[in-house]
């Protein structure tokens, strides 16, 4: 007989699902209408509304989203696009998918956002774009970044999988670029267990993204089996299989509906991190600066390693003997083998970067994070400290 797997005290996230949320995916399981249809329709349309943009497609994955982009944009073999190297792979992986060339670039030491200096050392005659990732939910200097966009007409997709709701100078994030990339996997800010939100206030690259998200068929090919549809359909594109189904829309309707509550409670919990560890000089916490709204997918801390007689990777062993569950956001893409191997980057091209990865560490952050449990974590970080502190 198989073990039971141990459940961690404090896990790394857990998803919050209504009652409501389930009968409103039973419902649709009911209706007969399981893939694209109504329910995604209206999904997109509540989002559009919530961010105040134009247009929302709603498509299968973030990473789907980023590579419709990059394709609707016209990204193609022989162009440049500067990507931080502080980001999940899907950033990068999808220039790749476009037969380009993904630049990487070093971040900030406070935000671990792309620095723009470092965005705009990188530009050459190839470049065509940039892709801001605004790091755990907190967003990059756009203000900087759309400049350098304008100075060499570059496009600015934005990776916004950690950033709903996030806001930048009093601007929704999925309103700030050509192009917007939201994701709804498990664990983001609202979920629909796998899926994503491209945003635009363009009309040409909308109508690109639609199309080409579901093999190239022509306008509306979701309709041809409904009673308003018709067998008729034509290819206009070699199109991708991106589309998402009205039974994760359904889920989402019900997350997106709860967005700004998840924010809040998600904002106290880091409040209460930040109050917490606060006087622990061996830990530097992570803030959200003046002119933004974080949106707090990720807490992140970096460890102070002069001042401790234990490593990050120790540190986190004792957390999880403790039964907290952390991760680490992120391995430098220049450092992982492919990039490194194809590319030919060496560890210290970008040394801040570099010297983040080996002292950061996530905490569980989420809106149904108990109180006893993250004054557990916070007991059991600041327990850890005291035991190998220099």
């Amino acid at each position: 007989m198989t073990a039971p797997l141990k459940q961690p005290k404090v896990p790394f996230f857990r998803p919050e699902i209504s009652e409501e949320e389930i009968a409103a995916v039973a419902e649709t399981l009911r209706s007969g209408w399981l893939t694209t249809g109504p329910r995604t329709r209206q999904f997109e349309s509540n989002f559009a509304e919530r961010v105040g943009a134009k247009h929302a497609l709603a498509v299968n994955s973030a990473t789907a989203a980023l590579h419709l982009a990059l394709n609707a944009a016209g990204i193609g073999p022989g162009d440049e696009v500067i990507v931080p190297t502080m980001t999940f792979t899907a950033t990068a992986e999808v220039v790749v998918h476009q037969g380009a060339k993904p630049v990487f670039v070093d971040c900030l030491p406070d935000t671990m956002n792309m620095d723009p200096a470092c965005v705009a050392a990188a530009v050459t005659s190839r470049t065509k774009a940039m892709v801001p990732v605004h790091y755990g939910g907190q967003p990059c200097e756009m203000d900087r970044l759309l400049e350098i966009a304008a100075q060499y007409d570059l496009w600015v997709v934005e990776d916004a999988a950690h950033a709903l709701p996030a806001q930048y100078r009093g601007r929704t994030v999925g309103t700030i670029g050509d192009l917007t990339c939201f994701s709804f996997y498990a664990n983001k800010t609202i979920t629909t267990g796998e899926g994503g939100m491209l945003t635009t206030d363009d009309d040409e690259l909308a109508e690109r993204v639609r199309i080409r998200s579901l093999h190239g068929l022509s306008k509306d090919a979701w309709k041809r089996f409904s009673a308003e549809g018709s067998w008729y359909y034509e290819v206009v594109y070699p199109g991708f299989k991106y589309n998402l189904t009205d039974t994760a829309a359904a889920l989402g309707l019900g997350q997106l509906s709860r967005a700004d509550d998840f924010w809040r409670r998600r904002e106290r919990c880091a409040a209460r991190y930040c109050e917490q560890l606060a006087d622990v000089p061996q830990i530097k916490l992570p803030r959200a600066q003046a002119h933004v709204q974080h949106s707090w997918h990720l807490f992140v801390i970096q460890l102070e390693l002069e001042q401790l007689s234990i490593d990050r990777n120790a540190f986190i062993r004792q957390l999880d003997e403790a039964g907290i569950g952390t991760s680490v956001h992120y391995i430098p893409l220049h450092m992982q083998p492919y990039y490194r191997d194809t590319f030919g980057y060496r560890p210290d091209d970008f040394p801040v970067a570099r010297g983040l990865y080996d002292r950061i560490i996530t905490l569980p952050i989420y809106p149904s994070l108990p109180d006893e449990s993250l004054q557990y974590v916070a007991d059991t970080v600041r327990s850890i400290v005291a035991e190998h502190r220099r």
